[in-house]
């Protein structure tokens, strides 16, 4: 019974072994690459095209509340300026419609942060899905067994792609 035991364990040693070689020697064909996600992000036609539509999509609710923010300091400066010369009715009407003015455009502010917010992340998602799609038909293209993005702490040169990724993003880009 000894004797089959020592058989056995011998046996799956050496079954293991063979398992190990088998797996170091198929290691040494994969095919791996790295992508700096941030740097592509950063630096896509995509990524730009997006905060360029967002800035014209944004800009007159901007330009209005920086008119509205103008015109409420003339009032108050205008304000400061005739106090002493005004009646208590007068004063009393001209700080209330400052209130209600400063009320409005912070409001205006609120409002206006809280959807380009909300936009922007909005593209955000639409430019990260677009990236991972491009970093996977890239992959797919030059025969990558294996890409990896977020977490890596040091990867050389010759297994970082992303400047490969960046140029077939800004070809594929240009040919939409």
């Amino acid at each position: 019974m000894n004797v089959v035991k020592q058989i056995v364990i011998k046996t799956l040693v050496a079954f293991s072994a063979v398992l190990i070689l088998a797996s170091v020697a198929s290691a040494q064909d994969l095919k791996i690459g790295v992508v700096n996600l941030p740097l592509l992000m950063d630096s896509s036609p995509q990524t730009k095209q997006a905060f360029v539509a967002l800035q014209e999509e944004f800009s007159p609710r901007q330009r209005e509340m920086l008119a509205k923010q103008k015109d409420l300091q003339t009032k108050d400066e205008n304000y400061k300026k005739d106090r002493a010369v005004l009646s208590e009715g007068e004063r009393r009407n001209i700080e209330k419609d400052l209130r209600e003015g400063q009320r409005d455009l912070t409001r205006m502010n609120t409002e206006f942060t809280e959807d380009f917010n909300l936009r922007r992340n909005e593209e955000l998602s639409n430019i990260q899905r677009t990236l991972l799609k491009e970093v996977q038909d890239y992959a797919q293209k030059q025969g990558f067994d294996l890409v990896v993005g977020d977490g890596v702490l040091y990867a050389s040169e010759s297994v970082n792609i992303t400047k490969q990724v960046l140029a077939a993003m800004e070809a594929n880009f240009k040919a939409q």
